[in-house]
């Protein structure tokens, strides 16, 4: 490793806290679908920062909203109105095709901000008594790391000793129907589940799952909470992975590529009854709904109003998902495929999921493990299909490499 790449490292590793296990490269710029480290070795991304960079790296026009913004205004709070943030959160409620947009920060936020809405919109609207509110939940989910959060995860490392936690949600077996009717009782306000669960390895739904989660929640008066915000904007072929299910939840959770790869942006999409619950001072961000991350959320809308990434997503996806498949036996043992999302599960005996990344990394490819034997394949939606080939034939000799 070159003393450049080693200095930066050892930078991070004895003045930042250890709460990630990066691949041992230091990145400098970025563009389109690749990503250049300090000696200017050429990565083909295939994380895309968790999907916020669902538009590609330094994104002409992204980039050119985000710099005229920067040179008139970046923030002012939401003590005062800027010019930006109402045609933001207007196109954002058309694209959803909801009534209002409550804007956050990090993805997160946006979830933290949904779960009380939800109670919010249970006490005021649907008559909980206070204080009893429960949430359903999905096994396997994972939302972020906040302490509400992480208090219905089951992922130990995520939980390990930081009790204790936030009371008032049920977890439930992901994709069972059954078992969510069962959990679900008078005081039940929501349901909360990722169409398709990202973290986990990109589990995919059974058929009618998400459908009938939909005539769960009408039926017994509860909200429908879609966590969008990795599989939403493009991913997996349409705008939301709802639509391909034929659903409209009663609120989406968006973040990621709502900020273009730019700035944090993320938001709560849903109907006046539940956002117009809000009063002032009842919730808020300093940050969030700032004017340059408004100019850079409405430029993303405009990307996907065309629908012209969400067709690429889909056609490259078949291809990815063919090609993928192919490996099945050869060193790869289950593949997951949503448009340019997947999940692989590496056959044990090849080694880690983290060891088959770096052998990718050595390769030119940058992809991200998850529990242990998967990996996670999410490039930019602006990638070529020729770009996508190099980094599949990539995968395919060091799956060779390792069987060996």
């Amino acid at each position: 490793m070159d003393s450049r790449q080693a200095q930066a490292i050892e930078q991070v590793e004895q003045y930042g806290a250890h709460n990630y296990h990066p691949l041992p490269v230091v990145i400098t710029s970025g563009c389109g679908a690749w990503l250049t480290d300090i000696d200017g070795n050429r990565y083909l991304d295939f994380l895309s920062a968790y999907s916020a960079v669902n538009f590609g790296h330094s994104n002409p026009e992204l980039v050119r909203v985000a710099t005229e913004q920067l040179q008139r205004l970046a923030i002012t709070s939401r003590a005062v109105y800027s010019d930006t943030f109402g045609p933001f959160v207007e196109a954002l409620a058309r694209l959803c095709g909801k009534d209002m947009v409550l804007p956050m920060n990090t993805g997160v936020e946006a979830v933290e901000s949904a779960l009380k809405v939800a109670r919010k919109w249970g006490y005021e609207v649907k008559g909980v008594p206070q204080d009893q509110a429960n949430i359903i939940v999905m096994e396997g989910n994972f939302h972020g790391r906040t302490i509400s959060v992480i208090s219905f995860s089951n992922d130990d490392a995520a939980t390990e000793s930081y009790g204790p936690f936030t009371p008032g949600f049920v977890p439930v077996p992901y994709g069972d129907l059954d078992a969510i009717a069962a959990a679900m009782d008078d005081n039940t306000v929501a349901i909360l589940v990722e169409p398709v669960q990202g973290e986990a390895g990109v589990i995919l739904p059974p058929e009618g799952f998400l459908a009938g989660v939909r005539e769960l929640a009408t039926s017994r008066r509860v909200l429908m909470i879609a966590d969008e915000i990795q599989s939403g904007l493009g991913r997996t072929g349409t705008t939301f992975y709802c639509e391909q299910a034929g659903v409209v939840p009663d609120i989406y959770l968006l973040g990621k590529a709502l900020g273009g790869g730019i700035v944090p942006v993320s938001a709560v999409v849903g109907d006046a009854e539940v956002l117009g619950t809000l009063r002032p001072g009842q919730h808020g961000s300093t940050f969030g709904g700032n004017p340059l991350g408004a100019a850079v959320g409405r430029a993303v809308v405009e990307l996907l109003e065309t629908g012209e990434l969400q067709a690429r997503s889909r056609e490259l996806g078949v291809h990815l998902q063919e090609r993928l498949a192919a490996l099945i036996g050869r060193g790869v043992t289950a593949v997951r495929c949503v448009g340019l999302w997947a999940g692989v599960d590496i056959e044990p005996a090849l080694g880690t999921g983290r060891a088959i990344c770096e052998r990718l990394l050595a390769r030119g490819v940058i992809a991200k493990d998850t529990h242990g034997q998967t990996i996670r394949l999410a490039p930019p939606l602006v990638i070529t299909r020729e770009e996508l080939d190099q980094a599949l034939d990539a995968l395919e000799s060091v799956l060779a490499e390792a069987a060996a």
